[in-house]
């Protein structure tokens, strides 16, 4: 089909898609992007948010932590630090990455805690995202 192209989403522990889609929507660094068939070649970092795809199947949504993507006009790779179906994610998984964000922000200095800084932001927003309370005591 000339409307789709091949997406595949990897993380250390695990292949989590592999297939086509009609686009696929990325949480880039830089900003939030779409890919669909035809797009120019690209490379981009990811920050934590949520990688949405839909195609021939329907749409499924991940939760990211952060990776890459390379983006060619017949697919998209992700590859991904840390990556789960949204399904699978939980409070206490939400919770567990919050809190390392909070630990890495606690510990950074110069301009390391600046991404700290926006990495824990960004943590926090995709809990909300996705409907997790990134507020629970004893973070």
């Amino acid at each position: 089909m000339a409307d789709t192209l091949n997406f595949s989403l990897v993380s250390p522990e695990r292949s989590l898609a592999s297939g086509t889609a009609s686009q696929v929507q990325i949480p880039g660094a830089d900003g939030d992007l779409t890919a669909m068939a035809g797009h120019a070649p690209l490379i981009t970092t990811l920050r934590p948010g949520v990688l949405h795809v839909s195609g021939p199947d329907g749409e499924d949504d991940y939760v990211v932590t952060g990776g890459f993507a390379e983006i060619s006009a017949e697919g998209v790779t992700v590859l991904a630090e840390r990556a789960l179906h949204q399904k699978e994610m939980t409070q206490e998984i939400m919770n567990d990455w919050v809190k390392e964000a909070k630990e890495a922000h606690a510990n950074a200095s110069g301009d390391a805690a600046d991404s700290a800084a926006k990495l824990l932001a960004d943590m926090v927003a995709v809990g909300g995202h996705i409907g997790l309370d990134t507020n629970q005591a004893n973070l």
